[in-house]
């Protein structure tokens, strides 16, 4: 059978179409498709009139905006469906050393009824440094004993943040910015807390009390303030009082809570910690204003039922490069 050459010259270009898109393929299936989809994520908790917790609403029950406008929830998860990421950050400097120590047993039963199979922790330690005394781990005892080793004077654990040469003795803006953004902003899925342990005051840090905010909010981090302050013989000092307004701040701009542990005992205080870590809900939305130029967002998760009340972080700062839209966790 004879073919002539313009036949043979359309199955040689089928032919080359066919290896090319096939290459094309080959290279698509190999490259990751990264898609900017502008998912805000926000955790909440919801309680009634009396202040007790409500854990059975479903998605149907609520309504999100940002800055008035409403908003289409994309996904949504009560805490128990969804893995928890826990990072734990104690204060060592001056009067602050002593305060956990009383208190191994209590922190180590809220860990044990805390974490799950699917959960994990990490601690750090900090004064005018920031230690990773233990890294992620499922099991709470193992933070006990790294704290214990702390406490002992074994100080050789790695840093967290840049090498920096402070002075001062109280980094505690940096001690939730980098756990923040180098151990929590980059958990791959579900639920993202900080129980800080602090009188709130600062003197060393590289970054301010905004920073520190910001970097939560972005990473949708709830931050739990447990606050001992441990007052001179003239009473409570202006500085006293700072702390306890950056603490109650720090807590409230991010959906958390504070706890003066003058005013609560920490096994009461770990309850309530505990109750909430297992009955919040998790939402995301595309936000209707994908513009990043730097302007806080306000955010409010209303339930159709008004008798309840809704606490969640009160929004974010759209800025260039933050993760904003990191999807559903």
């Amino acid at each position: 059978m004879r073919v002539t050459s313009g036949l043979v010259s359309l199955l040689t270009c089928c032919f080359c179409m066919a290896q090319s898109q096939i290459r094309v393929d080959v290279n698509q299936a190999q490259s990751p498709i990264r898609v900017n989809v502008n998912l805000v994520n926000v955790a909440f908790t919801v309680r009634d009139n009396s202040g007790a917790l409500v854990n059975d609403l479903a998605k149907d029950d609520f309504q999100v905006f940002e800055d008035a406008v409403p908003q289409t929830i994309a996904f949504f998860a009560r805490s128990a469906d969804v893995p928890l990421t826990l990072g734990l950050v104690a204060d060592f400097s001056g009067s602050q050393e002593h305060f956990l120590k009383q208190h191994h047993k209590d922190l180590q039963i809220f860990l044990r009824e805390v974490l799950g199979p699917r959960d994990r922790a990490f601690l750090v330690c900090f004064g005018n440094y920031l230690r990773l005394v233990s890294d992620f781990s499922p099991v709470g005892d193992s933070l006990v004993e790294a704290l214990q080793r702390y406490e002992h004077g074994r100080r050789h654990f790695p840093e967290l943040g840049p090498d920096e040469d402070r002075e001062l003795g109280t980094a505690f803006y940096d001690a939730i910015y980098y756990p923040v953004t180098e151990k929590l902003a980059r958990a791959e899925s579900g639920r993202r807390a900080l129980l800080v342990f602090s009188d709130g005051e600062d003197n060393s840090s590289s970054h301010n009390m905004m920073e520190a905010i910001e970097a939560a909010q972005a990473a949708d981090v709830t931050i739990f303030a447990l606050r001992y302050t441990e007052y001179g013989n003239k009473g409570e000092t202006a500085r006293n009082r700072y702390g306890t307004g950056v603490m109650a701040r720090i807590a409230r701009e991010t959906g958390g809570a504070h706890y003066d542990a003058e005013k609560t005992d920490l096994p009461t205080t770990f309850r309530q910690i505990g109750e909430e870590l297992r009955s919040s809900y998790e939402l995301a939305y595309h936000t209707s204003n994908p513009t990043k130029d730097g302007t806080f967002r306000k955010i409010a998760v209303r339930v159709k039922r008004t008798s309840l009340a809704v606490r969640s972080k009160t929004g974010y700062f759209a800025r260039a490069g933050d993760p904003v839209g990191v999807g559903p966790r």
